[in-house]
């Protein structure tokens, strides 16, 4: 019986071109967080169960894959990378010290509906730094979030918020409803709208009507003109609620804030959004969220925030941390839906083409010379019509092709084309061909 060939719903197969987009901008970004000092770690795809249950959300919780594995053992995939940083960061913190940075590119799964750029299976690239609770290291994500999106010549801007200010804005209510509940609501505000989220603060959160409508008039200030004058109305706020730990989120982000340009993140790369909270329970301070201008309604496509208490559940040593997240799927689905992914299928930068059976080694040995030289060099595998070599180099994307055939192996001179521009390159010796072909290259 033939099984019918088909992916999981929320999974995809990721054809040539999808992946060499995807690996090229890994590279980059690789490239972005080891400028900052960024060093790349990996830890197990599976973890205890106990390990990443009651470290997000309620939600992340129902969206483990979790399962019994074959020694009886209650284990779950990990939904996030920052979770698995602070069980690692307890079990190695002796010989790592710290302040410790670390980055971490690696496919993490969450059974959620899948969506627009949302996928059940997907690629997080992290990087974090643990071990301070300086407002700098904050900036320096934001600055990495900036350099990092630069890099994926991705239009943004960086949404930034401080969850100390929302907390000490309902202590100062004196609300009885959980912070937790409220924030995850806000988080939704975007996505569902006033009137809903209205309505889930009234009947989930359980915050009355009046509490409801101080908490829209807070977050209000957002629409402010300029970052200075959001400053200056947010202190002002902030002062005549009279609480301690608002006025601590507001010097946090304050302080971070007039840091940025230091960083090199220009003033039109960020905004304050007061609305801004994360879904996720391990937040304590600074939250980032990050639009595509171009395409806004595809969600964030890189957040994250400090998380000062997440590894104090594995070890006693206090290890404040702060990190944000690339979703890297989304970037590329944006990438894809503004017409702006490569459509190569291959990473060759020349097709060797083969004649016939006699001049097949020579072939194959020009083919090894240029390799040598670090070029991604391809021989076609076997002696067929130039036209159909020629054909092959078309559908793959390959832009240089180097004939060998009897007449140029007898003079020990080769023939380049490119198959964008139609020239050809004739009579270059063998020991020509890498240096030409370099050249030619790098005017593709």
């Amino acid at each position: 019986m033939r099984i019918e060939p088909r992916v999981l719903k929320g999974f995809r197969d990721y054809l040539p071109e999808q992946t060499i987009e995807r690996q090229r901008m890994i590279h980059l970004l690789e490239r972005v967080f080891t400028s900052f000092g960024f060093v790349p770690i990996d830890t197990p795809a599976i973890e205890y169960a106990e390990i990443l249950l009651g470290k997000g959300s309620d939600e992340t919780d129902k969206q483990l894959y979790r399962f019994l594995d074959n020694g009886e053992r209650d284990v779950a995939l990990r939904f996030d990378l920052t979770v698995p940083l602070a069980r690692y960061v307890a079990t190695h913190i002796e010989q790592l010290g710290t302040p410790f940075k670390r980055f971490h590119i690696a496919p993490v799964w969450r059974a959620e509906k899948p969506q627009r750029g949302r996928y059940r299976e997907f690629i997080q690239c992290d990087f974090d730094t643990i071990g301070t609770t300086s407002v700098y290291a904050d900036a320096e994500i934001v600055a990495v979030i900036n350099s990092a999106l630069n890099a994926l010549d991705v239009k943004h801007q960086i949404r930034i918020n401080n969850r100390l200010l929302l907390n000490g804005f309902l202590e100062s209510l004196g609300s009885e409803a959980k912070p937790a509940s409220v924030l995850r609501t806000i988080d939704k505000l975007e996505k569902q709208g006033r009137d809903s989220v209205e309505r889930e603060l009234a009947e989930e959160s359980q915050l009355k009507t009046q509490e409801i409508q101080d908490l829209f008039e807070f977050l209000a200030l957002s629409s402010e003109s300029t970052t200075t004058d959001l400053l200056g109305k947010l202190e002002q706020f902030v002062s005549k609620r009279d609480n301690e730990t608002a006025r601590k989120g507001f010097a946090q982000l304050a302080s971070l804030v007039s840091s940025l340009d230091a960083f090199g993140v220009p003033n039109e790369a960020f905004r304050i959004d007061l609305s801004i909270a994360r879904g996720l329970d391990y937040y304590t301070g600074t939250v980032f969220e990050t639009q595509c201008l171009e395409l806004p309604a595809i969600g964030s496509i890189c957040s994250g925030g400090r998380y000062d208490n997440l590894a104090s559940l594995y070890t006693s040593r206090n290890l404040p941390g702060v990190g944000a997240s690339v979703g890297l799927d989304r970037v590329i689905a944006s990438m894809e839906e503004l017409g702006r992914l490569s459509k190569k299928q291959t990473m060759t930068e020349v097709l060797v083409t083969v004649f016939d059976e006699s001049s097949q080694l020579k072939s194959i040995q020009l083919a090894d010379q240029l390799r040598r030289t670090g070029l991604v060099v391809e021989v076609y595998p076997e002696a067929t019509k130039i036209a159909n070599q020629l054909k092959y180099a078309n559908k793959k994307g390959i832009d240089l092709v180097l004939f060998v055939g009897e007449r140029e192996i007898a003079a020990n001179a080769y023939g380049i084309k490119s198959m964008l521009s139609g020239e050809q390159v004739e009579a270059v010796r063998a020991e020509d061909l890498a240096s030409t072909i370099r050249k030619l290259v790098k005017n593709v």
